[in-house]
C-alpha cells in the first residue's frame, strides 16, 4: 500500500550515511519475547516501521510502501555490556552502517539488544527517510515505555511534507537561488539521464568502505550539565549557544550548519509521526574571542536572527523542493566523478558540497526525561559534506555528546 510519496526526503534516498541511532539503558531485565511484542507494537503505530521503498518507474516517483508486517530488524548481542557508554555500541553502530540499506527489500530501523545486569540496553538505528532525530527520540521513548511499563503505543498515521505550499510565502528562495535552480532543472532535461537505484546502491556499497567515520562520546554529569545551565542562564545564551561557541572555538570554523525542528509550524504534521520534519540552517561569526561566552553572546544573536527569518530557515527545504527529482537522486554521485552529468555535478558541489566534507554542524535533541530509561545518547548522522557534527542528548540531567568525524 503506498501511503506517501518521497518529495523533500528525496535528497536522502540517494546519498550515503544517511543513517543515526537512539542508544537507550531501559530499567528492566532483558526478556527476548518482550522485545519481540515491543517491536510488533510500535509497527502496528507506526505505519513506516512496516513499509518499504517502492519506484514507480514511468514518472520516476518513489514512495513508502507499507506492508502487513514489520520491516523492523532486531538482534540479541551477546555479552553482557555494562552501560551506554560501553565501546560495543558504538562498534555495533558502525558495523551496521557500515554498509548501505537497500530499502526496497529491508525495513528503515534496526535494533540491536543487549543485557546489561538488571536492565536492558538498546540500539536503535534508524534511516533518515524513517525519521528526524526528534522522532527517534520519541520512538526510543515509547519503547522503552511499553517494554517496562506496557504504556500502549498510540497509533500516529504519517503526514509528510507534500509540495512547496505548505512552506510560508516569505520562505521562497532568493531570485539568484530559483535563477540557477532552475537553470540545473532545464540542463538536466536536456541531458536525458537517470541514476537507478541499483547503480546508487553499488557506489553507496563502495563508498562507505572508504568513508571512514569515527565516534567519541563525552559525558557531562547532572552537576556538570546544571552548572553549564546556571551560566548559561546568567549570561543571557542557551546551552545550545554555548556549544557552537565551544566548536568554533576548538576547531576554529567560522560556519556551524544547525538542525532545527520545525514540527510546530508545519500543518502536515501528525503529533507522534514517523517522518522528516526538520531543516537546517548556518550560522558564521565575524571573530573569536578567548572568551567562550563571549563567543557564545555573539552565536546568540546570530542564531535568533537567522532562525526568525523564513527565507533562511527553509532554504535547504525550499532547494529540495525547487529541484527536478531526478536531478537531486544524481547530486551525489556526480559530485564525486562517479555519474556524468554537469547539471547534477553543478548542485552537488554547489548547492550541497557534497564533494568535500568539509562543514561542521550540530543537531541537539534536547533536554528530556523518561522515568524507565536511566541513561541515553544520539549518534549523529555523518552527511557527506560534513567533517565533524555533534550529536547532542540531555536524559535525566545527565548530558552526552556524540561526535561524528572524519
Amino acid at each position: 500500500m503506498k501511503v506517501a510519496e518521497i518529495f523533500t526526503e528525496r535528497a536522502h534516498l540517494m546519498c550515503p550515511n544517511m543513517c543515526f541511532g537512539i542508544v537507550i539503558c531501559i530499567n528492566k531485565e532483558l526478556n527476548e519475547n518482550k522485545i519481540a511484542d515491543t517491536v510488533k507494537r510500535l509497527s502496528a503505530a507506526h505505519p513506516f516501521l512496516r513499509a518499504l521503498i517502492s519506484h514507480e518507474e514511468q514518472r520516476n516517483r518513489f514512495f513508502y510502501d507499507v506492508k502487513e508486517d514489520s520491516q523492523v530488524e532486531f538482534s540479541l548481542c551477546s555479552g553482557n555490556v555494562l552501560n551506554v557508554d560501553s565501546p560495543e555500541i558504538i562498534a555495533e553502530f558502525e558495523r551496521i552502517t557500515s554498509r548501505d540499506f537497500d530499502l526496497f527489500k529491508e525495513g528503515m530501523l534496526k535494533i540491536s539488544v543487549w543485557p546489561s545486569g538488571r536492565k536492558t540496553i538498546v540500539l536503535m538505528v534508524f534511516h533518515h527517510l524513517l525519521a528526524d532525530g526528534r522522532a527517534a527520540l520519541e520512538l526510543s521513548k515509547e519503547f522503552a515505555d511499553y517494554y517496562a511499563l506496557e504504556k500502549q503505543p498510540v497509533f500516529a498515521e504519517e503526514k509528510l511534507i507534500s509540495s512547496a505550499a505548505e512552506f510560508p510565502e516569505n520562505s521562497r528562495l532568493s531570485f539568484i537561488s530559483r535563477l540557477l535552480a532552475n537553470r540545473a532543472n532545464k540542463q538536466w532535461k536536456k541531458e536525458n539521464k537517470r541514476l537507478t537505484s541499483e547503480d546508487y546502491h553499488h557506489f553507496a556499497d563502495d563508498f562507505l568502505k572508504n568513508d571512514k567515520v569515527k565516534h567519541n562520546l563525552s559525558v557531562f554529569q547532572i552537576y556538570e550539565t546544571n552548572s553549564i545551565a546556571e551560566k548559561c542562564k546568567a549570561e543571557g545564551i542557551t546551552v545550545n549557544d554555548y556549544l557552537l561557541a565551544k566548536l568554533f572555538t576548538e576547531d576554529k570554523t567560522r560556519r556551524i550548519v544547525i538542525a532545527a525542528d520545525l514540527r510546530k509550524s508545519l500543518k502536515c504534521y501528525n503529533p507522534g509521526a514517523m517522518g522528516n520534519y526538520s531543516t537546517a540552517f548556518s550560522v558564521e561569526i565575524n571573530k573569536f574571542d578567548d572568551d567562550l561566552f563571549a563567543v557564545a553572546k555573539q552565536v546568540h544573536d546570530k542564531v535568533r536572527i537567522t532562525a526568525a527569518k523564513p527565507s533562511s530557515l527553509y532554504l535547504v527545504l525550499q532547494c529540495y523542493a525547487a529541484l527536478e527529482p531526478g536531478l537531486l537522486d544524481a547530486a551525489m554521485m556526480a559530485s564525486k566523478g562517479k555519474f556524468e552529468s554537469k547539471a547534477a555535478e553543478f548542485i552537488g558541489k554547489k548547492f550541497f558540497h557534497l564533494d568535500s566534507p568539509e562543514g561542521y554542524s550540530i543537531t541537539n535533541l534536547g533536554k528530556t526525561e523518561c522515568a524507565v530509561i536511566e541513561d541515553a545518547y544520539f549518534i549523529p548522522p555523518a552527511s557527506p559534506a560534513i567533517k565533524k557534527t555533534w550529536g547532542v542528548l540531555t536524559m535525566n540531567g545527565k548530558m552526552r555528546i556524540c561526535t561524528s568525524e572524519r
